[in-house]
């Protein structure tokens, strides 16, 4: 585990810094904007999504600077969804990653407007022909992100957790719920490097089926947490789920049999890696990782 909190960090940091360069702070009349976008973007975080993309795409020996542009890509996203999430008329949270929220940073409209610069902003960079030569695979990036992000994939999953606070779920509608609000866009993260490097149906098969079971593992997890951990560990407002009555598998099971339950997950997730070799060891640790974080 060692080696992967070294190459989660490392990611993390190249991350941050293709960031910085897609994202430079402006001068023009809105930057505001582009002020409270640099916020929400690069105001730190695990950037495990960024890492599941460059490690996916060594696999297939990508080129780094390309597999760092769709990092950054699905880092934008990821941030637009936390900086939406946050809002009153969602979640309504105060605290991010240890900071004021991107709503209390600045005001309520300028966050939704940084959300939408962002998500515009990540398929603008996909687009772009030094993201790869192939038109046809920046196309399918393209797609696979907008159907990851949009109303069947964490749009939708946003849906279903407003619900979710209403309606006691069943555990196939709390499933769907997860894999559709955190499931898609890791499952598209884990997936990017193989179409980025022309992977064959077999190997991309093995990384949705890895991210499918990680997705899970990873989201009970976080409902765990939610319940054991408190704000400062977690950098946002722990205890939340809890306190709205939100239908989770925690609240459905009990946190043993849901612990018990992300342990199986992690462990299958691991056995979809089997079609690799030692390259695919970082994302076996990611697996792990996912049950094991204490944030």
């Amino acid at each position: 585990m060692d080696d992967f909190d070294a190459a989660l960090a490392r990611a993390a940091s190249a991350t941050g810094q293709a960031l910085d360069m897609l994202l430079p702070a402006a001068r023009d009349p809105e930057s505001r904007l582009f002020d409270a976008m640099r916020y929400a973007a690069m105001g730190g975080g695990k950037r495990l999504r960024p890492f599941l993309v460059l490690n996916s795409a060594a696999l297939f020996d990508v080129n780094t600077d390309c597999a760092l542009r769709v990092a950054a890509a699905v880092e934008c996203v990821h941030s637009y969804s936390l900086a939406h999430d946050d809002l009153p008329c969602m979640d309504d949270d105060d605290l991010r990653r240890g900071k004021p929220s991107t709503h209390r940073q600045f005001d309520e409209a300028t966050a939704v407007l940084a959300g939408d610069g962002l998500l515009s902003l990540a398929f603008e960079i996909l687009a772009g022909v030094e993201t790869h030569e192939d038109p046809n695979v920046r196309c399918e990036l393209v797609r696979g992100l907008a159907v990851a992000s949009g109303p069947h994939g964490m749009v939708g999953g946003q849906m279903l957790d407003l619900q979710a606070e209403h309606e006691t779920l069943s555990a196939p509608a709390i499933t769907r719920l997860q894999q559709l609000k955190t499931g898609a866009l890791i499952a598209f993260a884990s997936e990017a490097g193989a179409i980025l490097g022309r992977a064959s149906p077999s190997c991309r098969h093995a990384l949705h089926a890895y991210a499918h079971d990680f997705g899970l593992a990873f989201q009970i997890t976080d409902d765990l947490l939610d319940i054991e951990s408190n704000d400062e560990t977690l950098g946002k407002s722990a205890g939340k789920d809890q306190a709205a009555g939100k239908s989770t598998l925690v609240s459905l099971l009990g946190v043993d049999r849901a612990r018990l339950q992300a342990k199986i997950l992690s462990e299958q997730a691991v056995k979809h890696l089997d079609l690799f070799d030692e390259k695919a060891d970082l994302l076996r640790a990611a697996a792990l990782y996912a049950i094991d974080r204490r944030a």
